[in-house]
């Protein structure tokens, strides 16, 4: 039995507002399924983003009643038949029409971390890793790429200036990963970890970890145990003694 509920929903660029909408919701509905009859119904010039529907694609990430999520994972039946819910495009991002931002900040801040560097003297087939170090990272390659920890990250969300210097909690999520891999032979991740994405900016608040789609704890596995490694790299006497000796 559906019901018809009240929306509030951002339409325009920057100079833009929230418009109300009533529109009706059906049994096992998301919130993605709304906008989509919003568009077919009432407003077909409607921007949003969106393609698998299935929490996989991380394209249709939006704010719910202010808190970033999936359109597509946000199911009408967490609220409450008289609730307002109200749509809001990422704010974190340039607004470019309605629900819809440009995010390109995410894709240069990801060409900034040297890729994967194997061992000179292996072949493709011949790497070899413990199943603990597999598993260790494994977590990590379940990031969809939604860019909601970029959005809720305060760093960059609440001060726009800091998104120079700044890779935000998923590419320094990518460091992290990398920097823990038993066969990845770039120089100093660390230092860039500290230096080029920012990592001592972060104030490990785990606003990411919490709206993560994916369950991954970002700032516990990942954030907290690279600050470690950047702390041992520049602060433990034992291991600057190597780094001098081995120079």
């Amino acid at each position: 039995m559906g019901y018809q509920a009240h929306f509030r929903v951002w339409r325009g660029a920057d100079d833009g507002e929230l418009r109300d909408y009533t529109v009706e919701v059906n049994e096992g509905e998301v919130v993605l399924d709304i906008i989509h009859r919003l568009q077919a119904t009432q407003v077909p010039d409607m921007a949003v983003r969106w393609n698998c529907k299935a929490g996989k694609c991380g394209s249709c990430s939006a704010e719910i009643n202010g808190r970033p999520q999936l359109l597509c994972m946000t199911r009408m039946s967490t609220f409450t038949e008289g609730e307002t819910i109200t749509v809001t495009p990422m704010r974190t991002f340039p607004l470019i029409k309605d629900l819809v931002t440009d995010v390109s900040y995410n894709y240069t801040k990801a060409r900034e971390v040297p890729a994967f560097t194997p061992p000179a003297d292996l072949e493709p087939g011949e790497y070899r890793m413990q199943q603990v170090d597999v598993e260790r990272s494994q977590e990590f390659r379940k990031c969809i790429e939604c860019f909601l920890c970029q959005d809720t990250c305060h760093v960059i969300r609440d001060h726009d200036d800091n998104k120079e210097a700044f890779s935000g909690p998923r590419f320094l999520m990518r460091v992290a990963e990398l920097e823990m891999h038993p066969l990845d032979e770039a120089q100093d991740r660390p230092e860039q970890a500290r230096g080029d994405h920012g990592l001592g900016m972060c104030n490990i608040t785990k606003c990411c970890t919490e709206v993560c789609p994916e369950n991954i704890h970002i700032t516990d596995n990942a954030l907290i145990p690279l600050k470690e490694r950047v702390a041992d790299h520049r602060y433990d006497p034992i291991l600057r003694l190597f780094r001098k000796k081995k120079d």
